[in-house]
């Protein structure tokens, strides 16, 4: 009898070990959310991000009964928010909220329905949905501490390097104008104190919408008459419009900066953000 209890008991302690040593699932819409949650969490997490191909639109994105699944199964559930994803609203409703915790990015952050929503290339996003992310990491497995606070740490310190490379592009180049084909880089070109020019334009394109003959004519005119320094060119969106105003930025000498709504692939949040930053320098220095 005794023989049998102490079997049972083994069996309950590896039981309740391989428990423990299940990563915490996460599931991000976005993979720069879930590449934070990957280094924040380590090797005790496992992610899933559901947008991750830095060559398709994200804006033709359709769910599928495997990212209901994902959604189902997960512990932790990042979402961008700002009407960006909004298709994740209604399987969010299906989820069993008592068993996940569902961050949404732009309430985080401040952001409300109708701004900007591309909050990844606002400076101040990452690092918040880092100590995010690390305290619930933490809760959920609290002998991991050391090493998540390490993580975040590392991450901290890292970004800082972000945050010095803005400071240094603003100090040499604010006040220089640029434009876009969508307000992608926007929030990160104000952090730089670069005057965005064409908004009108750039939000038509972001929402899909037609820009009138005039908005059209104003926006050329930006390239040709050369009243801008920079065109940032969003290369997973375009359409004939945006390629012609490309085309005029290459024929008028104006440099371009090409940026993503996704990350790509090899990359870490910070090595991402920094490129992006000494893309938009080596073009203001070319510019004429």
């Amino acid at each position: 009898m005794q023989k049998r209890i102490w079997i049972v008991g083994v069996i309950l302690l590896g039981i309740s070990r391989l428990a423990l040593a299940a990563p915490i699932n996460i599931v991000a819409a976005e993979n720069f959310y879930g590449e934070l949650a990957q280094e924040i969490g380590g090797k005790e997490v496992k992610v899933q991000s559901i947008i991750s191909n830095p060559d398709a639109d994200p804006h033709l994105f359709t769910t599928s009964p495997s990212t209901s699944k994902a959604l189902a199964q997960a512990q932790i559930i990042i979402y961008n928010g700002a009407d960006y994803d909004s298709w994740i609203g209604q399987m969010l409703a299906t989820v069993d909220k008592s068993k996940v915790t569902i961050i949404n990015v732009a309430d985080l952050v401040g952001v409300k329905s109708g701004a900007n929503p591309h909050l990844w290339y606002k400076p101040e996003t990452f690092p918040k949905l880092a100590q995010v992310l690390a305290d619930k990491l933490i809760q959920l497995e609290p002998q991991n501490k050391a090493q998540i606070q390490a993580n975040l740490k590392q991450f901290i310190t890292e970004h800082n390097q972000v945050n010095q490379a803005i400071q240094q592009t603003k100090t040499k180049y604010a006040g220089t104008p640029v434009t876009a084909t969508e307000p992608v880089y926007g929030y990160m070109a104000d952090a730089m104190g670069l005057k965005m020019q064409g908004l009108d334009f750039q939000w038509k394109i972001m929402n899909d919408s037609e820009p009138t003959p005039k908005m059209i004519a104003s926006y050329q005119e930006l390239l040709t008459a050369k009243k801008v320094k920079v065109l940032f060119y969003n290369s997973q969106v375009s359409d004939s419009i945006t390629k012609n105003m490309q085309n005029l930025a290459v024929q008028n000498s104006i440099p371009i900066v090409g940026v993503t709504e996704a990350m790509p692939p090899n990359m870490t949040i910070n090595t991402w953000l920094l490129s992006g930053i000494r893309a938009t320098n080596s073009a203001l220095a070319k510019s004429k």
